[in-house]
């Protein structure tokens, strides 16, 4: 594809780090607009947003690395090489929540409400980091015969190069859309506060996981469990049910309460 969005002598505008940026920015906008709504300061919520955002690029980048970890120690610039693609999902999820929630007790902020306003920027956030992967040609499918499989040609791209393969970036885009679309028609329906986040992961858990099965064994995604079932996928499995219990149990005891009422 192209790595490289826009070069002119010696500076180069990588097509990864623009849909990034991309990503954030929207993610921001749309989940600030939902604050909004929801009666939440603003202006608190873009200073948690942006500190958000700095532990999502950390974490993603350590779990990245921590999966990998000779290629770095070899060449311990490369750890701040982003450009090159190599940030995982689940690494920055665990980091932003950890700053978000530290955040929201200093600034006294219902930390279930702000969650929620989050959660509705998220997937498109994914959405632009994803398409921003497969420009770059990072988290690569598996060889594929389909006629929607694609071909990378740019010797710059991080996959095999010339060998059909599955868009599994494409489909994880796709499908972030498709969670964005639900939690927007569920944002004015939901049944209690935190329903909104609780949701947001698990369906992201679960795209990630069925997209998992259209990655490269090629692209390392941590130790191997039970022989078939990559790190980074029993994560999301993981994240997926947890949320889903997590959401009927909620769900459960607001309909005792509503009830009761």
């Amino acid at each position: 594809m192209h790595p490289i969005l826009f070069e002119f002598g010696p500076i180069k505008l990588f097509t990864y780090g623009f849909f990034l940026a991309l990503g954030f920015l929207s993610a921001i906008f749309i989940s600030s607009r939902e604050a909004g709504r929801l009666g939440l300061p603003v202006a608190k919520f873009y200073d948690l947003c942006f500190y958000a955002v700095l532990g999502a690029l950390v974490g993603s980048r350590l779990l990245y690395i921590l999966l990998d970890l000779r290629p770095f120690l070899e060449h311990p610039l490369k750890i701040f090489a982003i450009w090159e693609g190599g940030l995982v999902f689940h690494g920055g999820v665990i980091l932003a929540l950890a700053v978000a929630f530290y955040y929201m007790r200093r600034n006294h902020l219902p930390w279930r409400t702000t969650l929620d306003a989050l959660a509705l920027g998220l997937p498109v956030g994914q959405f632009f980091g994803r398409i921003g992967c497969f420009m770059a040609g990072c988290c690569y499918g598996s060889p594929a015969d389909l006629p929607w499989a694609v071909t990378f040609t740019n010797p710059q791209s991080l996959c095999p190069v010339r060998e059909p393969l599955h868009p599994a970036q494409l489909y994880e885009a796709l499908l972030a859309l498709g969670v964005f679309g639900l939690l927007s028609v569920l944002k004015t329906k939901k049944r209690f506060d935190g329903q909104m986040i609780l949701t947001y992961f698990c369906l992201a858990g679960l795209v990630r996981f069925v997209v998992e099965f259209f990655r490269n064994q090629g692209d390392y995604r941590g130790p191997v469990l039970f022989g078939w079932l990559p790190l980074t996928q029993a994560i999301a499995l993981g994240l997926a049910l947890g949320c889903g219990a997590l959401l009927f149990w909620f769900g459960r005891k607001a309909g005792q309460q509503s009830q009761e009422r």
